[in-house]
């Protein structure tokens, strides 16, 4: 009984926060620091590239190239492969043009989110602390709402979400090679434990040398796909913006 009541619970609540909600607002603060900000994402686009390759002194934390490794380590994976897949199948083709706006607009919460960050980041001793944590405390004095955050965070990315991205590689490496799935788990932990325990510096040393060969790959066989489908690419543009204004589409593309 007390399963079913927490099932409901969860489930409704979901469905409120992702329906009613979260979708509303993340796509109005979008829409609102971009006309704020002037279009950062696109104004400053090209100032971006000048900074990623910005030299620092690794005696000053890490380099501006190896902060974009490790943030790009973070959001390409598992998203980008079974995330896209599922919002075609809610959404048909059309959800494609909504994740298009999502990304734009999200560019610029993005870096209001990272701007904040700097400006009301701590230092502790050698490197710094920041976060969303820190500007609800600074900014809003809201330190209650800072510690049920950071709470809630480390549940979420150090459980929920590796347990995602293991389960994922699991599924992988069990249906092509049939290796045991204790065996791919304990490789994983020892492998994520090896660069975790080794802070920041050594994240960012391992992300600096696996995201470009990540993202080189990514790329090459989303070209290989297009190039092999060429002919196919007029058509499935054209489908895409046909089918993209419908509230089934926008959700599913949310």
């Amino acid at each position: 009984m007390f399963q079913n009541a927490l099932e409901w619970i969860v489930g409704h609540g979901n469905d409120l926060l992702w329906s009613y909600v979260l979708i509303y607002v993340l796509l109005g603060l979008g829409v609102w620091f971009t006309i704020r900000t002037k279009f950062v994402q696109f104004r400053l686009f090209g100032e971006m590239f000048r900074l990623i390759t910005e030299k620092k002194d690794e005696k000053d934390g890490i380099s501006p190239f190896q902060a974009f490794t490790i943030s790009a380590a973070s959001r390409v994976g598992t998203g980008n492969v079974t995330g896209v897949a599922l919002a075609i199948g809610i959404g048909g083709p059309g959800a494609v043009f909504w994740m298009w706006v999502v990304a734009v607009v999200g560019m610029a919460t993005a870096f209001i989110e990272s701007t904040l960050a700097q400006v009301y980041k701590v230092q502790d001793g050698d490197t710094f602390r920041g976060g969303p944590a820190y500007y609800m405390e600074k900014a809003l004095g809201l330190r209650g709402l800072g510690i049920v955050f950071a709470i809630l965070l480390t549940l979420c990315f150090g459980f929920i979400f590796n347990a995602v991205q293991a389960n994922t590689i699991k599924e992988s490496f069990s249906s092509v090679f049939s290796i045991p799935d204790w065996a791919v788990g304990l490789v994983l932990i020892v492998l994520a434990a090896t660069v975790i325990f080794g802070g920041v510096k050594r994240i960012a040393s391992v992300t600096q040398f696996l995201v470009p060969i990540m993202a080189v790959l990514y790329l090459a066989v989303t070209a290989f796909v297009l190039v092999v489908n060429i002919g196919e690419v007029p058509a499935m543009i054209k489908l895409i913006f046909q089918e993209a204004f419908g509230l089934r589409e926008a959700a599913g593309g949310a």
